[in-house]
């Protein structure tokens, strides 16, 4: 698995921004950015949000947390999800076994085309 550093260069290479515009853009030095990119310091959760938010990506790829950079961006899924956890185990459960349904439905139909 990539590191935090690694996957802020990357992401900051595909934005096409240096280490300085990085750095402007979150209100720190270029110095940090290296370091961070080098994994010789760790940001604090309030500095990778500000990375996430400017490189348009998620705190949880920064983090290692999934390997998919859009994942949740999407405003309407976010939310829907939202809703599913606040609702009482029993039914985020039935609502999670039909959904798992219809997604392997879904993907069988992709292989048998």
């Amino acid at each position: 698995m990539a590191s935090f550093g690694s996957k802020l260069k990357e992401c900051r290479s595909e934005k096409g921004l240096s280490q300085t515009e990085l750095a402007k853009q979150i209100d720190t030095y270029h110095s940090i950015i290296g370091k961070y990119e080098r994994d010789e310091v760790k940001p604090t959760i309030d500095v990778v949000k500000k990375l996430a938010n400017v490189l348009d990506t998620t705190v949880g790829y920064l983090l290692g947390e999934t390997e998919e950079r859009e994942l949740l961006k999407d405003p309407s899924m976010l939310r829907r999800l939202n809703d599913i956890a606040k609702f009482p185990d029993k039914d985020k459960d039935c609502i999670l076994y039909t959904l798992d349904a219809m997604i392997n439905n879904v993907k069988l139909k992709g292989l048998n085309v």
